[in-house]
């Protein structure tokens, strides 16, 4: 029997690839691209070469935008970027500058190329003439962000080949579609996260989103507020609360005020700071208002005026660096400490708007800050002191180990404070690990809804298994009235021995030209009597001032262990351990005594 042939079924079409598909594998395209040469070593290196190309990209496509705006209005444009330093110029034709001429265009202070079939001989590089636009805008003006941000960049490729094919595939990505830039935005956030994880100790350029998520939401910038993170690294914080104002937007001046009054960053070195300039666009900031510097190499803190003060501070600054000694001067003589950590803390606590001053309620912020800086003495109790005397530490989450693995499990808390001060309640909160989990990494980071529950609690608060309160108010009042009668010992000890000296100096002054042997001896005896006496009213005013200090710096402590939590036991107070345990001891004296007793009475019968 003859089968009849089976009747072909018509393919299927192909769905056109979305605007997601496209831009991931044009992005995937390009990197495969760049692991090809030989001067790239890793996403540490391909990372920031996309993001300067993409960059020079943005720029033009901003400016061709800008100019179709002037002359629908019939004003004329001023470019920020002269022909033939464009991309239009030399990157967007497909057969334009390639190989051994592109890199030189590129990369060489003077050079020689050609454009619109003209030579041009010793000619600035395209990175010299960037980099020279610094000189020719107002401190702030995009000129000088754009030569900021290639002040730090050097080219790598070895391929003036390979480049070019990047330069063909970023040339097919729209930075004036909002579709197309939204879907890159989330794009180079993975790149971003990518870059951190293969960074080693340039992790610190990335906070994780979660963490700079839950910061935001619970800080809640509003519109009309100026935001700032003085170590932004790629902009993570600025990214987060434009996203969160963002939506609060209602007329175009509420635009205007996003866009040109709200943010502000600043970031020491040219990496990050290219990055945030880049992360920034791409969110939607046409002109980040990013300073490129050590924000601690500025003016004196005492300086810092009322104008200069902002009303909200998100920031994860750099900890376990140390600061020039330069710098130091720049701070409190009795605060001066080389850790970094501990300068920001100082700095952020004076950045923040004082009530009645251009805020209502006076400015707040929210920190990242390292275990140390909650149980450390001496310089950091006295920083600690200041914050809690003149402003309201009113919250502290403590995060589980590993939250900012690969780069440091070093533990990490968030505090939030204000300047409705002094210090009343501190509110903790320890973030519990996912059950079954013993710590975060790289490849199982934390998560948002991980916060869920302390985002709840956050405006009802009451204690619970994760979250627990200490009345900072009474802990101060008690100490101070404990500790005071010894200072002033210690100040009646100190003020005794500071008119011994007095009477000391005045028989130097006697026996300077005394001839009579007696009288000097006798002087002398009674000189020497004063200094013995004088060296015991020191040696009871340092012994009455530790008894004093001992009772009140310990509150500045504020490294405070879960009363509920599974390590509390480990965390008790010597004497209240060795109490318990005396009583755990008197309790089995007592078994062991009734068991003999009856082990006694069945003997017996």
């Amino acid at each position: 029997m003859t089968q009849t042939p089976k009747a072909k079924q018509p393919r299927k079409a192909k769905q056109p690839l979305t605007t997601a598909q496209q831009l991931s594998s044009l992005i995937k395209s390009s990197r495969d691209i760049l692991r090809k040469d030989k001067g790239l070593n890793g996403d540490v290196d391909r990372l920031p070469l996309l993001t300067w190309v993409m960059f020079l990209k943005f720029l033009d496509d901003l400016e061709i935008r800008h100019e179709e705006e002037a002359a629908m209005d019939g004003k004329p444009y001023h470019p920020i970027i002269e022909a033939p330093y464009r991309w239009r110029d030399w990157a967007a034709p497909a057969n334009g500058m390639s190989g051994d001429d592109l890199l030189a265009f590129i990369s060489q202070d003077l050079t020689t190329f050609s454009y619109t079939g003209i030579t041009h001989v010793n000619k600035a590089g395209l990175f010299k003439y960037l980099r020279s636009l610094a000189d020719q805008g107002e401190k702030g003006s995009q000129r000088e962000v754009i030569a900021n941000v290639f002040k730090g960049v050097q080219n790598r490729m070895e391929s003036g080949s390979l480049l070019r094919d990047i330069v063909n595939k970023i040339n097919g990505i729209h930075f004036n579609s909002s579709e197309e830039i939204h879907t890159l935005s989330h794009l180079y956030e993975s790149m971003l996260r990518e870059m951190r994880d293969a960074a080693g100790d340039s992790g610190e350029f990335y906070t994780p989103r979660p963490v700079v998520r839950f910061m935001v939401a619970v800080v809640d910038p509003k519109l009309g507020e100026t935001v700032l993170d003085p170590a932004c690294g790629t902009g993570g914080f600025l990214v987060e609360s434009y996203d969160h104002l963002a939506a609060q937007r209602k007329t175009p001046e509420d635009r205007q005020q996003l866009q040109r009054k709200t943010l502000q960053g600043q970031e020491a070195k040219p990496l990050p700071y290219m990055l945030a300039q880049m992360n920034l666009l791409l969110h939607g900031l046409e002109a980040p208002r990013i300073a490129y510097g050590n924000t601690l190499a500025g003016k004196k803190i005492t300086e810092i005026g009322d104008r200069e003060r902002v009303d909200v501070i998100l920031t994860n600054p750099p900890f376990g660096g140390e600061e020039e000694r330069g710098i130091l001067s720049n701070f409190p003589p009795d605060k001066q400490t080389a850790e970094t950590a501990l300068l920001f803390l100082q700095y952020i606590m004076r950045k923040l708007k004082r009530p009645g001053h251009g805020s209502e309620h006076g400015g707040r912020a929210a920190v990242v800050v390292p275990n140390g800086t909650l149980f450390g003495d001496g310089i950091c109790g006295r920083i600690k002191e200041e914050l809690l005397r003149e402003f309201n530490l009113h919250t502290i989450v403590r995060l589980p180990q590993g939250v900012f693995a690969p780069y440091t499990d070093i533990p990490a808390n968030l505090i939030f404070f204000d300047r409705q001060g002094p210090t009343r309640d501190i509110w903790y909160y320890e973030l519990p690990l996912p059950e079954g989990r013993k710590k975060y990494s790289k490849t199982a980071p934390i998560q948002f809804e991980e916060f869920a529950d302390c985002l709840a609690w956050w405006s009802n608060r009451e204690g619970n298994a994760q979250a627990w309160r200490i009345d900072f108010a009474q802990l101060y009042s008690e100490a101070k009235t404990k500790a005071e009668p010894f200072w002033k010992q210690a100040e009646q000890e100190r003020q005794a021995a500071i008119d011994l000296g007095k009477k000391i100096k005045e028989i130097d002054l006697q026996l300077n030209g005394l001839n009579d042997l007696v009288q000097k001896l006798t002087l002398q005896d009674e000189q020497k009597d004063l200094k013995d006496r004088q060296r015991q009213h020191e040696d009871a005013a340092k012994t009455a001032q530790r008894e004093g200090d001992a009772i009140y710096w310990p509150i500045y402590n504020l490294d405070a262990k879960n009363p509920h939590g599974k390590e509390a036991l480990e965390h008790v107070p010597p004497k209240d351990l060795v109490a318990a345990m005396r009583s755990k001891e008197q309790d089995v004296i007592r078994l062991l005594a009734e068991i003999e007793a009856l082990v006694s009475e069945k003997a017996e019968v």
